[in-house]
């Protein structure tokens, strides 16, 4: 893999043994070439989620993604989803515009008017004579792999097999089975930050107990246990207090507990390079970052349940809270990273404390109502949540 464009000296620090290191230097926070060439090498290069499988086959059987650095189509014949360079063969014009969707029974480029079959082969080639073979000029496909309902694809077609990328996640992943919950809510927000900040700020629970007492009050900030295990992810757990029954503001599922799960405890997971995995008793929720800049990162925010929950918003509005005052931290810490001082003095891991290596929770801020944020939110609610409910007040400590 071609080297990112930081100075190797300063990297030194970052790269000491656990416990001793440092932050990584400003400038991987802050300088657009380094996104640039993390998009390639750490998105497109990687396997990367790009939703669940059912919803992307929603509204068409073709739709246009883009995975780090490059455009990607996607195809659903038959329930079976595939990928391709968002390309035609002919003079390299885009398929279908990024983040649009199709329902035809074949994909055509709008340039000349070449057409390809939903499983990549080419149909028709106008005027370019008999004596021209189509086989050779098939779109080019992807890898890409249903996994639990998430649709992950490697852009570039250069990454290690998916197996070896999740390695032994499966295993912790697999009792919840999530691909047979249903996305009951979705929150999109803007956050004013890095997307290293927002998942170096997941990994950890340093900051718990001065930003959201709620989660320590139904989960115990130090508790858990953290796993060294094969595959490019890093997860940790946290348990819950006597009183808690799940992740939410008095601690009490209104929803159904997951079969054959462990009832005592929240699993969180970070599966290089941009997906949050938090496995409840009684659902499932995700976060998948996109860098927007060096300075800004879509995140989106999906909440799983079984299918006979009809209410939702005890864990929507828990983690909607919780969400937002980490993102207010986030913001906080880019900006620090933006100023001189963040040039010459970086931040310590500190083995015993700041666990950055484990996926920890977000926290709540001790302020009666937000300040304003740089963050902006859209907000979808599936059928049969409570929508436009006003967030309760916090708990004064």
């Amino acid at each position: 893999m071609v080297s990112a464009p930081i100075d190797p000296p300063a990297l030194e620090s970052a790269l000491r043994p656990f416990g001793e290191s440092t932050m990584l230097p400003a400038s991987a926070y802050v300088d657009e070439h380094v996104l640039d060439w993390e998009r390639r090498h750490l998105f497109a290069g990687s396997w990367v989620p790009v939703g669940r499988t059912a919803a992307l086959a929603e509204g068409g059987n073709q739709r246009a993604v883009t995975v780090g650095d490059v455009g990607v189509l996607l195809t659903f014949d038959g329930g079976h989803p595939r990928a391709f360079a968002n390309v035609c063969r002919h003079r390299g014009h885009e398929l279908l515009p990024a983040g649009e969707a199709a329902d035809r029974p074949a994909v055509l480029c709008p340039y000349h008017g070449w057409s390809y079959g939903l499983d990549g082969r080419m149909r028709t080639a106008p005027r370019m004579g008999e004596t021209f073979d189509g086989r050779a000029y098939g779109l080019v496909e992807l890898p890409a792999v249903d996994w639990h309902g998430w649709l992950f694809v490697n852009a570039t077609g250069t990454a290690r097999p998916f197996a070896a990328h999740v390695g032994a996640l499966g295993a912790h992943v697999s009792p919840y089975r999530p691909e047979s919950l249903v996305s009951k809510a979705r929150h999109e927000y803007e956050v004013a930050a890095n997307w290293k900040i927002v998942a170096e700020n997941y990994h950890e629970c340093y900051h718990c107990p001065l930003i959201h007492p709620e989660l320590c009050a139904v989960s115990p900030p130090n508790s858990g246990s953290n796993w060294r295990e094969p595959g490019a992810w890093v997860g940790g757990s946290m348990d819950l207090r006597d009183h808690a029954s799940t992740m939410s503001l008095d601690g009490r599922s209104y929803g159904v507990a997951l079969d054959g799960v462990d009832p005592r405890l929240v699993r969180y997971f970070g599966l290089f390079p941009n997906m949050l995995i938090s496995l409840h008793p009684d659902y499932v929720m995700t976060h998948l970052l996109e860098p927007l800049s060096p300075h800004r990162t879509r995140i989106t925010c999906e909440w799983l349940f079984r299918d006979e929950v009809t209410d939702p918003s005890y864990a929507v509005e828990f983690w909607d809270l919780t969400n937002r005052q980490d993102w207010r931290a986030c913001e906080s810490v880019q900006r620090g990273a933006r100023t001189v001082g963040a040039q010459r003095e970086r931040g310590l891991r500190l083995g015993h404390a700041d666990r950055t290596r484990l996926p920890r929770p977000g926290g709540r801020a001790l302020l009666r109502r937000p300040p304003p944020s740089t963050s902006d939110v859209r907000l979808t609610h599936r059928p049969g949540t409570r929508a436009g409910r006003r967030d309760p007040e916090p708990t004064r400590r």
